[in-house]
């Protein structure tokens, strides 16, 4: 989709959603519908329902609002807010000119219920809890940074554990309002998950919420698990990669639509977290992040990397297996991160960074993958470049005074 919230915000939805091309009447809702859910079975989700559904996790959607009156989300919104001034109190009007209908599509694929029965659209987490956060997505909107952390702020104090943002801003850099409520998330033991952009949709790299340190961030992939060309964006902060193409999701006038884009993989890895601290309540945020990540299925060159991050997404694993626990956030540290880069004062280098020694886990169990995800983009602006600019400058000097130096002795050699 285009450009919105006067240029700073993007939905990270590549393609305009299209009816389901069977028609419903006249094929079983599950032939029509639930049979489209491949990820339930390939990203092992179906598989972890034996451990856990999700209940007793609240999932944020700041979008453009969740219609919680579809037969698919019935009762599972429980709350919610408007920020735009021009939805409704409970968050659970769409609003925008554009896409009104995104919201709804996203809780759709975090925590659907279905229609009863195999029928419908079910999310990952389908006994997690909604909360809908409408923000202005229309032409002409300038405090659209702000209201997306007053959003934050706002779910955290109503019981969110966790946080979907299915957009961009299509910078790598954010507002100092995301600073503070991004850290009070954290401070508060809220997972963020955000999208990583799409191509397709002009965003050619990783852009804000997902590049901020501390932010689980989901790549996309198409049903064949390769990265996809058009509902996916690369970057080092990549965390795991999550279907993106050839979605369902439900509108909120309760059709059933086929869509495309980040905006659908973060949902799904956001009732993925749900299931997680569904399944290990007494885990801390950054414990939950690193499990998600350490038991991700290792995809594209070996290790991390800027495509795939960690891996495929695997529901089963994160929510089963044996992992060491963490004291550091693998994706980073935003707290450190703004003592170094918003100080008046920041140094023109940062400090040296020691990533600590990864120990070999006990056969069976999973490793912290990274210790502490450095650098990061904005390490890379702010201090490759002008690293290398003097490098080069103090290459050119060195040489200036050797040949000088060199002058000066053949002529009092003369």
């Amino acid at each position: 989709m285009r450009r919105l919230l006067a240029g700073l915000l993007v939905l990270v939805a590549a393609s305009i959603p299209t009816a389901v091309s069977v028609p419903i009447a006249n094929a079983s809702p599950r032939d029509a519908v639930r049979d489209r859910e491949y990820w339930l079975e390939d990203y092992g989700i179906r598989d972890a329902w034996a451990v856990t559904r999700g209940a007793g996790v609240t999932i944020a959607i700041i979008d453009t609002g969740v219609a919680g009156g579809v037969r698919d989300l019935a009762g599972a919104v429980v709350g919610g807010a408007d920020f735009s001034g021009g939805g409704s109190p409970d968050g659970q009007t769409p609003v925008g000119s554009e896409a009104p209908h995104h919201g709804t599509m996203v809780a759709s694929l975090a925590a659907g219920r279905g229609t009863g029965g195999n029928s419908g659209v079910i999310g990952a987490a389908p006994e997690a809890s909604i909360l809908s956060l409408s923000i202005g997505l229309g032409d002409g909107i300038d405090d659209s940074d702000q209201q997306v952390a007053d959003a934050v702020v706002w779910a955290v104090d109503n019981g969110a554990d966790v946080i979907n943002m299915s957009f961009t801003r299509n910078e790598i850099d954010w507002p100092e309002s995301w600073d503070d409520a991004f850290l009070y998330a954290a401070e508060h033991d809220v997972v963020i998950v955000a999208a990583a952009g799409n191509r397709g949709s002009g965003t050619e790299q990783v852009g804000a919420p997902a590049t901020m340190p501390g932010v689980l961030t989901v790549a996309g992939v198409d049903r064949a698990g390769v990265v996809s060309d058009d509902a996916s964006s690369q970057g080092i902060t990549i965390s795991v990669a999550a279907p993106s193409e050839s979605l369902v999701g439900v509108l909120p006038d309760g059709r059933y639509v086929t869509w495309a884009g980040t905006s659908g993989a973060a949902p799904i890895v956001s009732g993925i977290v749900a299931l997680v601290r569904a399944a290990h309540p007494d885990l801390d945020a950054v414990n939950v992040i690193n499990r998600v990540i350490a038991t991700a299925r290792d995809a594209g060159p070996p290790g991390n990397d800027f495509t795939y991050g960690f891996g495929y997404v695997d529901a089963l694993a994160a929510v089963s297996a044996t992992v060491p626990e963490v004291s550091d956030n693998p994706m980073g540290d935003l707290a450190e991160w703004v003592r170094i880069y918003r100080r008046a004062d920041a140094p023109e280098q940062p400090a040296v960074v020691v990533v600590p020694e990864v120990e070999a886990a006990p056969k069976g169990e999973f490793a912290d993958p990274t210790g502490v995800l450095l650098p990061r983009i904005v390490t890379l602006q702010l201090v490759g470049l002008p690293l290398v600019v003097v490098m080069i400058l103090t290459s050119v000097v060195a040489v200036l005074i050797v040949a000088a130096v060199r002058q000066i002795r053949a002529a009092r050699s003369r």
